[in-house]
């Protein structure tokens, strides 16, 4: 009788409750796993609602059920019901208490194994590019975006942004709370600030594919451009990049990749978030030689205020992977070299650019007005241009457009500095400016030859 009293417990309204969450949302749980399983679902919103929100809910229930009973017993305890006088006594004699035992246990059993598929999957959806790319959609539309068009579209976000261990995963979790906070109540940069200062080592991601050993020579580009007049006439450029490499077990490095030498240490101090401006350059050559280089103006034994940085990867490929085209008319002139835009209509290249940095009262009115223009200086000036080839170059004029302009997150052409080459941001002249010196007067050359030789 004593414990069906105990058992009585359970009749109050803030355990009740907790039942009932906790069995429909693992009702709830199983069954959309099921569906996953079977690939019913693509939603990223429904995994967020499933795999987060769900065992949330059902761990919520879980923990209102001892909570009610407690309280019952309390109120009680008061005198306004009979309650034990001592410990509960467990009797498997009993029949009631064997049949009550059996059904606890097989709950809980069944409880562990739901809370452990669901922080599993949890873990794994919070891990997939579905929920980096596309749940805080306006946010990392313009990242997500690159990723997309970029070299790494098939390397999952966490590789580089996490990586291998339990330090970083827990770090990145940790950073991500930050980051809800931010989405929650609107208070996230627009756009958003790079580089990204938390990042795992360049040694520790992006050389696990590319590691300077494996780099060696010379490499030609070829770069096409093309002018505003009516035949878009095109310039052809050639270099001969000297990529170089690092040989290890010779102590050698050669060409671009010097820099990343496993001799070669390079720190540097930059003033300003963005690194663009270095005014301070420290060159440890492994051999005994430090030399410190300062730009004009910059005097004193010690680094100016700020990181002091050591050189790597993505100090020079800062944008490796969400990437967008350096300018309008840099990325017309892909889009034209590519084929994707017809050189036969007459000033393409002058129109296409003019209508993708053409000012539009709204992001929804851009596609519209850039088709609207397009067609009507073909239709007034030349009525008798293939109408495929207009509507082609139209559809590539506006796909570049969604490809880079982004108002919501104040992302525009040029947003986001490219640190390789210096024909559209400072890049290799952060440094390489000659007027980065030593106290000797050496400088830091602004010799193009150490990187390419312009063949043509």
């Amino acid at each position: 009788m004593a414990t069906r009293s105990r058992f009585s417990l359970l009749r109050n309204a803030i355990t009740i409750f907790g039942v009932a969450l906790t069995t429909s949302s693992a009702l709830l749980f199983l069954t959309f796993f099921a569906l996953d399983v079977f690939g019913f679902h693509s939603n990223p919103y429904m995994g967020l609602l499933f795999f987060l929100i769900l065992p949330t809910f059902f761990i919520l229930g879980l923990i209102l059920i001892p909570i009610g009973m407690w309280l019952e017993h309390r109120r009680r305890s008061e005198g306004r019901a009979s309650w034990m006088p001592s410990w509960p006594r467990i009797d498997f004699n009993d029949p009631y208490q064997r049949r009550v035992g059996a059904i606890v246990l097989a709950c809980t059993v069944a409880n562990v194994l739901i809370v452990s598929v669901a922080a599993y999957r949890g873990i794994e959806y919070m891990d997939s590019v579905q929920f980096c790319g596309q749940l805080c959609h306006e946010v990392m539309q313009p990242e997500f975006a690159g990723y997309q068009a970029g070299p790494h579209s098939r390397v999952a976000c966490i590789q580089c942004h996490i990586g291998p261990g339990a330090p970083w995963f827990v770090q990145a979790k940790l950073s991500g709370l930050r980051q809800v906070y931010a989405v929650t109540f609107n208070t996230h940069s627009r756009p958003i600030p790079s580089p990204v200062t938390n990042l795992r080592p360049a040694r520790d991601s992006c050389e696990q594919c590319h590691w300077p050993e494996k780099f060696h020579g010379d490499k030609i580009k070829t770069i096409r451009e093309y002018a505003n007049d009516q035949a878009s006439t095109e310039s052809v450029t050639t270099l001969q990049l000297h990529i170089g490499g690092v040989s290890v077990a010779k102590n050698t490095a050669s060409g671009i990749h010097w820099h990343v030498g496993a001799m070669n240490t390079i720190q540097y101090v930059a003033s300003d978030e963005k690194r663009q401006v270095i005014p301070y350059v420290k060159l440890d050559d492994g051999r005994g030689n430090v030399s410190v280089f300062r730009s004009d103006g910059v005097a004193g034994d010690t680094p100016p205020a700020g990181e002091l940085r050591t050189l790597d990867c993505v100090d020079c490929h800062n944008r490796p992977s969400h990437t967008f085209a350096l300018s309008a008319e840099r990325a017309v002139d892909d889009a034209i070299a590519d084929g994707a835009i017809d050189r036969s209509l007459p000033f393409i290249r002058r129109e296409a650019v003019k209508a993708l940095t053409a000012s539009y009262p709204t992001s929804g009115a851009a596609l519209p007005g850039m088709a609207s223009a397009i067609d009507k200086f073909y239709r007034e000036s030349y009525p008798a241009a293939p109408k495929s080839a207009v509507q082609q170059a139209t559809a590539t004029v506006q796909s570049l457009y969604q490809r880079n302009i982004f108002p919501t997150m104040k992302v525009g052409w040029g947003s986001y500095a490219n640190n390789i080459g210096h024909a559209a941001f400072p890049g290799c002249f952060r440094c390489h400016d000659d007027s980065h010196k030593s106290k000797s007067g050496k400088a830091i050359p602004q010799d193009c030859s150490l990187c390419h030789t312009q063949l043509s």
